[in-house]
């Protein structure tokens, strides 16, 4: 059953989203490699649909920094798991759906210049990772 997300959960699911695409493009940097990976992302995310999209799409673009990659990482990855959280408990159908959306960006951005270097794979595994969210009970 889905439940309407809140302006704040919407930012989480927003911040999660974007941030990953930002660890991976920031992972190997490059002005070319930037607009790239940019139109790859805008095109994974044209995928979104329902609760994901709206999420998406609603609201402000979330405020990243851009200082380090520990930086990024410290706001993006935990982001991540809450946006799990909040979809989990709020709209369980749309789960799936936001993983494979966030995975798909981060991979057609690392992919969009010269093929996926180490560090970017690195990113997508920490993404992969924090996608996955806590171990649930069986």
């Amino acid at each position: 059953m889905e439940q309407r997300l809140t302006d704040d959960e919407q930012q989480v699911l927003k911040t999660g989203a974007f941030g990953a695409v930002f660890l991976v493009s920031n992972a190997d940097p490059g002005v070319f490699a930037m607009i790239r990976e940019s139109f790859a992302a805008s095109g994974a995310f044209a995928e979104a649909s329902g609760l994901v999209k709206e999420a998406l799409t609603a609201g402000s673009l979330p405020r990243l920094p851009r200082d380090s990659t520990l930086e990024i990482e410290s706001v993006v990855l935990p982001a991540l798991g809450r946006a799990v959280d909040i979809l989990r408990a709020k709209s369980p159908a749309d789960l799936s759906a936001y993983r494979e959306l966030v995975l798909a960006a981060a991979e057609q951005v690392a992919r969009a210049h010269r093929g996926v270097t180490p560090a970017e794979a690195d990113a997508i595994a920490q993404i992969r990772t924090a996608l996955a969210g806590p171990v649930e009970p069986a």
